[in-house]
């Protein structure tokens, strides 16, 4: 069954460009024009010219400025990351890896604490058997890969919330016991709210009160088999909802080809995910298109989050936070 994966993989890898594969043999200049436009010492920003805020720590948050107004400044508490991919919609692999790629330059892996994919528990008629099976090895692959390729994830296990169900909801309910009111959780719901609920019904109710729940879309909410959204937020959890990330994040192909077209592998890498999304044969909406939406939610926490979080983020503030971050860390064979 591996081979149906790797075969995707190497189809995807055919459709980067002449262009992009000479880049990368020649290891060329990384084409990013350096941020001058941060005020403030070195010590309040990190090599990449994006700005890091020590409001976490208890310190005061410092008005910093870059060319596009992004100020890394992540709320209290750690986050985890529940996410389907299984489901006929394929835009979470792109979506993995730009979040796993966001958090590696925000300088911000070790607050990722659970990540599970393919949280869709029961398979619908809109996929098919064997279709869905390829998905769980893309997930798989998109966590892994990335994971490596961009670092920092060395203590993290990518859970497939389906095939391994009941370590996921362990791992998860650990997570939410282990929140206060110091250090609570952040939830990313990513995909259907059933692992979510699974985990909450686990954990002790007394932390339900310092988990807090992202969702920016009611296909989301209301896509679960065994729970309701509502009763998701019976067990006392926040609710934290933004508006829809789609409008921003799921953009044409072009929007998207200076990441194909760009030298470092690490870049390409997350374009080639989302382009195995926009070939995918499943469904149809994804023709023409690079689709990242979820990892909006991580690029809101990971800006403020409910302290004046990015609510409408866009490809151009991805780009700025991935390219800063490139730029400052150079890929080296």
């Amino acid at each position: 069954m591996r081979v149906i994966f790797l075969s995707a993989i190497f189809l995807a890898c055919l459709s980067i460009n002449a262009e992009a594969q000479n880049s990368v043999r020649e290891a060329g200049h990384i084409g990013v024009k350096p941020n001058n436009a941060i005020n403030g010492s070195s010590k309040d920003r990190d090599r990449a010219g994006i700005v890091l805020s020590s409001r976490a720590k208890g310190e005061s948050l410092q008005n910093f400025d870059t060319e596009l107004g992004i100020v890394i400044s992540p709320p209290p508490g750690r986050m985890a990351i529940v996410a389907d991919g299984n489901s006929p919609d394929p835009d979470d692999l792109g979506g993995t890896a730009v979040s796993l790629a966001l958090l590696r330059a925000a300088g911000l892996t070790d607050r990722l604490v659970h990540y599970s994919h393919s949280c869709d528990l029961v398979r619908g008629a809109r996929i098919s058997e064997r279709a869905e099976r390829e998905r769980h090895y893309l997930m798989q692959v998109a966590c892994d890969v990335t994971a490596r390729r961009w670092g920092g994830y060395d203590s993290l296990v990518f859970f497939d919330a389906l095939w391994q169900q009941e370590e996921t909801v362990n791992d998860l309910a650990k997570a939410i016991n282990e929140s206060s009111a110091e250090n609570p959780l952040w939830i990313i719901e990513a995909g259907e709210p059933d692992i979510i609920g699974l985990a909450l019904e686990a954990a002790d109710y007394g932390k339900h009160q310092f988990v807090k729940v992202i969702t920016h879309h009611p296909a989301n909410d209301n896509a679960g088999d065994f729970y309701t959204w509502k009763q998701v937020l019976d067990f006392g959890v926040e609710e934290v909802r933004i508006p829809d990330q789609n409008i921003n994040l799921k953009v044409d192909l072009a929007q998207w080809d200076w990441a194909k077209n760009h030298a470092d592998p690490r870049i390409q890498w997350v374009w080639m995910l989302g382009k195995i999304a926009e070939v995918d044969d499943v469904v149809k909406f994804q023709k023409g298109k690079w689709d990242c939406s979820d990892a909006g939610m991580v690029l809101y926490w990971i800006t403020g989050a409910t302290d004046g979080g990015m609510k409408s983020g866009t490809v151009e503030n991805v780009k700025s936070i991935l390219l800063n971050y490139i730029e400052a860390n150079p890929f080296k064979p």
